[in-house]
């Protein structure tokens, strides 16, 4: 794999993340409100590497007087997409310094 693809690997997931915590947040704040249906975040592989997040209403029951949401089930969903965004930005980071030693080399 080219550093240049690894690199965009690695910005895919950070953007996933990305988009999986702006669901999670859109559900916490919409909690309290009647009738709403969470959102869940889904992931799918890209070619030649990669991955792309979609997000979707769940489809599970909701209530006239309630939302469907569990915020200890979004409180993990947040902590988990801090925990996959700072591995794929420690991908990113790594990339940009091995492109910097790269680039000193050529330059001497």
């Amino acid at each position: 794999m080219s550093l240049s693809a690894m690199m965009s690997v690695s910005l895919s997931g950070m953007q996933a993340q990305q988009t999986r915590l702006a669901a999670s947040a859109n559900n916490v704040a919409n909690a309290m409100t009647p009738a709403y249906d969470r959102l869940e975040t889904s992931f799918a592989s890209t070619e030649p590497g990669g991955v792309t997040a979609s997000v979707a209403p769940s489809g599970d029951e909701t209530y006239a007087d309630t939302s469907n949401v569990d915020l200890a089930s979004e409180m993990l969903s947040v902590a988990e997409s801090e925990i996959g965004f700072k591995a794929n930005s420690a991908v990113w980071e790594t990339g940009a310094e091995i492109w910097d030693v790269l680039m000193s080399i050529k330059r001497d």
